[in-house]
């Protein structure tokens, strides 16, 4: 009895042994995991702020947009004003201008490296047109008027053939 005791008692502290371990190792297990969980949360706060810091600089960006969408409208505004001004002025000074008469288009000149109204030298970037009008000179881009497929003339001769444009 007293051998079946101390192997009771041999086998109850083996026990008690291996219970001992198995607590150590969830103690650790519970410290690991509590950590993970204080890094879960920091890394929380982190995203948290940065999510914050985002949010406010969107915010920021789209207020900024919009103050400068409306600076825009508003300019849109001055130019279309300024275009009907403008569009008055110039119906105005028709209205002044409609009794004068246009002179005729005079022969070209003689010297084709000069424009036939306003004298310009051509060069290697300024073109001349023929003016497939009436008076077939030889004119630079300021003093011409383009129609596409039909070519190029002077404004004198566009004057005489559209009375009503000028």
């Amino acid at each position: 009895f007293p051998q079946r005791l101390a192997s009771l008692a041999a086998a109850a502290q083996e026990e008690t042994w291996q219970s001992r371990q198995q607590l150590q190792a969830q103690r650790q297990e519970v410290a690991r995991l509590q950590e993970e969980l204080s890094r879960a949360r920091q890394d929380g706060e982190r995203w948290a702020s940065a999510l914050q810091r985002a949010q406010r600089e969107a915010l920021e960006r789209e207020a900024m947009r919009g103050a400068e969408q409306a600076r825009q409208q508003e300019l849109i505004r001055d130019m279309k004003e300024r275009l009907l001004e403008l569009l008055r002025e110039k119906d105005a000074l028709w209205q002044k201008t409609e009794g004068i008469d246009t002179p005729m288009p005079g022969p070209a000149p003689r010297d084709t490296a000069l424009c036939s109204r306003c004298h310009k030298d051509f060069r290697l970037l300024s073109r001349r047109y023929s003016c497939s009008r009436l008076c077939q000179g030889k004119v630079c881009h300021a003093c011409s008027m383009d129609f596409g497929k039909q070519g190029r003339c002077c404004l004198i001769c566009y004057q005489q053939r559209h009375p009503q444009a000028t």
